[in-house]
């Protein structure tokens, strides 16, 4: 049998990031081989069956990339997806009635919260003003180094500049989410949901200099970018099966349980890499004509799979020092006999009972630094009360009716209720502190309490079964989930854009190894979930190396610039 294989592209991973990757390059004519550790590709676009008839999302549930290139690029629609919102249509926009959920009851959103939200997030400047402004901050590269970065050069302020110039100024820069809102926004329940919403979707809306893309990853994941957090064939699952299927048809080999031991180095270049011994293909070497990547988090590529023989040490400490306190999610789902009611004081008229979803509780800003100094400076557990804690949910309600959580009679499931929690290896009593059955007790019956704020019967009598995940059962269930997170590491000002993860790392190349990229929300701009956009950016790189030459269907980031002395992605 043969020791060796060859392919012009060897990545490592096959979650979202890896498998986009995959899916570019296979579609301009290379040959690519994905080498995935767990026993399925997908990483957390995963869907989980505990009992027959149930089926949960232990991970990754909205569709964060409605904007994303690669819908048309890579033509996903022939490969089976169908989501709510075509990107290629304008959409009209419409509010309706808005409540958040304090510990009072229901607050109104007003006329000037919405009118505000929309003026900052560019919906009404046009009909490709609001996709403009979420391709400019998620999917575009970070500019080469020698481009200074201010007010004119940002892609997001060419954006405000173009599009809404009352809102451009140079302070946007400076700015935390909640000043900006704060100019723009009336009610703060609302300002705080917001900051909550970008808080557990990767961007810190208390953090100064990020405003901006903290307001796009709460606005990348709303109307009109998608018009449901599930589309009518399996949300985010479904999602990675399209992506997949594109993948596979245009030519890419994927091989599960095939964990990589080594990336091979030569010469101060990616030649391939080498299997452990447990993997289950017997070639245990594979070879990479033009590019070794790694979709797999930062810490384990460098600290693991590249070494010191290869490295500077004083490159790899601040690899090591690379902060995760990005915070973690602990997800719960509902098995009950009946539907959830909301109490009446978070009905929004007497018809309204059904639960369909809540953000609770968002009634100020001193709640949301509570949360936020639990979970993130002194990482401790449970020294909130529950009907102070912080945490949102998608209830059965708003899933297609076509593709439904629970499909057994007379029996329910709402889910996932994600809180941000301390991230394990930070923990002050340990990774494993959640995980200790007392403990996990303890948070399951927190969380029903903090739930129970707005729902009535989510008593003995009506509750089954909750359903829970913790952030280190999420990390040991997929290893790409450093800290049980999808962010990976921090996404504050220190690690955005041109310093993601480092200054040196932020174009996706490895500096002092060639043919060597990353391509994991942990090392490569944006990080989080954006979907396609850590592939789209780095096909910019790859295009500008000599690795991929796409045909007529590519178009590159208007604001991107390319290298000096590199050629360009975009096409004449």
């Amino acid at each position: 049998m043969a020791q060796e294989e060859i392919y012009d592209v060897v990545i490592i991973g096959a979650g979202h990031n890896g498998t986009t990757t995959a899916a570019y390059l296979a579609k301009s004519g290379l040959s690519v081989c994905v080498l995935e550790e767990r026993p399925e590709s997908g990483g957390a676009q995963e869907t989980a069956e505990p009992m027959a008839g149930v089926r949960i999302q232990p991970h990754a549930i909205a569709n964060y990339g409605g904007s994303a290139p690669g819908w048309e690029q890579l033509e996903l629609w022939k490969y089976g997806f169908r989501m709510d919102w075509n990107p290629n249509v304008p959409v009209e926009h419409h509010f309706g009635e808005r409540y958040m959920y304090t510990r009072d009851g229901l607050s109104l959103v007003t006329d000037k919260d919405k009118m505000g939200w929309a003026k900052i997030a560019c919906m009404f400047a046009g009909p490709h003003a609001y996709r403009d402004l979420m391709r400019a901050t998620f999917w575009c590269p970070p500019h080469p180094p020698h481009v200074e970065l201010d007010e004119y050069t940002i892609p997001f302020m060419q954006v405000y500049k173009q599009h809404e110039p009352e809102v451009w100024t140079r302070e946007l820069l400076e700015m935390t989410m909640f000043d900006l809102m704060d100019e723009y926004l009336e009610t703060e329940p609302f300002k705080v949901n917001q900051a909550y919403i970008a808080l557990s979707s990767g961007g810190h809306g208390h953090m100064e200099g990020v405003a901006i893309p903290a307001l796009c990853s709460v606005a990348t994941v709303g109307p009109p970018a998608t018009a449901k957090p599930v589309a009518a064939r399996g949300n985010m699952h479904g999602y990675y099966h399209a992506l997949f299927r594109c993948a596979v048809a245009n030519g890419a080999v994927f091989r599960t349980c095939c964990p990589v031991e080594e990336i091979l180095i030569s010469n101060g270049r990616a030649t391939g890499v080498r299997l452990r011994d447990d993997a289950t293909w017997a070639t245990k070497v594979i070879r990479a004509r033009k590019a070794v990547i790694s979709a797999a988090h930062i810490k384990p590529t460098f600290l693991d799979l590249i070494g010191p023989r290869h490295l500077d040490a004083g490159f790899l400490q601040r690899i090591k020092d690379l902060s995760l306190k990005g915070g973690s999610l602990y997800m719960s789902h509902y098995y009950t006999r009946e539907q959830l009611r909301y109490r009446p004081e978070y009905r929004s008229s007497p018809d309204n009972v059904s639960f369909t979803g809540a953000f609770f509780n968002m009634e100020s800003r001193e709640i949301y630094f509570k949360n936020v100094e639990n979970v993130l400076g002194r990482q401790e557990n449970l020294t909130l009360s529950p009907d102070e804690a912080m945490w949102g949910i998608v209830a059965s309600a708003i899933y297609d009716p076509t593709n439904p959580q629970c499909t057994r009679p007379d029996r329910c499931i709402n889910g996932p209720l994600w809180m941000m929690v301390p991230t394990p290896q930070y923990n002050v009593d340990g990774a494993d502190a959640m995980d200790r059955d007392e403990e996990k007790k303890r948070w399951d019956e927190f969380m029903r309490a903090s739930f129970a704020c707005v729902v009535e019967n989510l008593d003995d009598d009506n509750l089954i079964r909750v359903i829970s995940d913790t952030p280190y059962e999420q990390e040991m269930r997929n290893t790409g989930m450093l800290g049980g997170s999808w962010y990976g590491i921090r996404c504050d000002r220190d690690q955005w854009w041109n310093e993601r993860p480092l200054p040196e790392l932020a174009r996706y190349r490895v500096p002092g190894i060639d043919g060597l990229y990353l391509a994991h929300q942990s090392a490569a701009h944006p990080g989080g979930l954006c979907l396609m956009a850590v592939g789209y950016n780095l096909m910019h790189i790859l295009i500008e190396d000599g690795v991929a030459e796409p045909g007529d269907w590519w178009y590159a980031s208007p604001w991107y610039i390319p290298e000096e002395g590199k050629r360009s992605a975009a096409r004449n």
